[in-house]
């Protein structure tokens, strides 16, 4: 992704980013990687759990389905969580299910990533620079979008179907919204700077919207390729929107190759 240009299908946890960083991970770090563990260690932090919690300096971990309990330092079982140390044991239960129950699989996925990307060449980032660099940026601007289209067969922005087009769009959900541009483009991912920084086969290729033939039982269609969409003529706002969103989720022959 780093070295091409392209970008991932997926979100990697921030945590992970910082890894490859070499940066340190917190307990924020913990929040996206799970919700219910960050919201009750920090309940912890902020309350008494004398008489409330009985822990210890132990951690389940997982592997493969196998389930154990670590210690979280020496000798970890016999230590009592109070509220004298419990800011301690938040901190080694988030590096434990951040970094040391995954050590092995961390170190093989850091050294193959720095084989391809030397750790020099990564300083000039931070952990969500780096995201946005593999993964592209997290939600979808529609406005942003729609700024950076193109019209042509006799569309234009005044047109009465693209103002319906982008009303329709904007009334999407972002998991709408990534399925109808892996629709146009074949991924979901919007690339750093924004819809202005999408590639096509031939370089820089902006989002286009043509005019279709056909009456009101045609789908869109798409041409990957070329970042565009064939939009018939949808005698009204609502048929365009189900025309649309049935082409986006069910409708296979939507699809245009180019």
């Amino acid at each position: 992704a780093l070295c091409d240009g392209h970008l991932l299908e997926c979100h990697f946890t921030r945590s992970l980013m910082k890894h490859l960083l070499g940066l340190p991970v917190s307990l924020d770090d913990v929040e996206r990687f799970d919700q219910d563990l960050h919201k009750n260690l920090l309940w912890s932090l902020k309350n008494s759990i004398e008489g409330v919690l009985d822990l210890n300096f132990t951690a389940e971990t997982d592997y493969f389905g196998s389930t154990s309990v670590v210690d979280l330092k020496p000798g970890g079982a016999d230590i009592q969580v109070t509220d004298d140390n419990k800011a301690d044991y938040v901190n080694l239960v988030a590096a434990h299910k951040l970094t040391h129950a995954i050590k092995d699989q961390l170190a093989a996925f850091q050294g193959g990533f720095h084989d391809m990307v030397p750790m020099e060449e990564l300083n000039i980032f931070d952990e969500g620079e780096l995201e946005l660099m593999l993964c592209g940026l997290p939600e979808i601007d529609v406005e942003d979008w729609r700024r950076n289209s193109e019209y042509s067969g006799g569309y234009s922005a005044a047109s009465q179907q693209i103002v319906w087009f982008w009303e329709a769009v904007g009334e999407m959900c972002q998991e709408d919204l990534a399925r109808l541009l892996q629709f146009c483009t074949a991924t979901s991912r919007v690339p750093l700077g924004g819809f202005s920084q999408l590639r096509g086969v031939s370089g820089p290729q902006k989002f286009s919207i043509a005019k279709a033939l056909g009456d009101d039982n045609r789908l869109p269609a798409s041409h990957t390729c070329f970042h565009s969409i064939d939009l018939p003529v949808y005698s009204s706002k609502e048929i365009l929107r189900e025309r649309l969103m049935f082409a986006i989720t069910e409708g296979t022959q939507g699809f245009g190759f180019s």
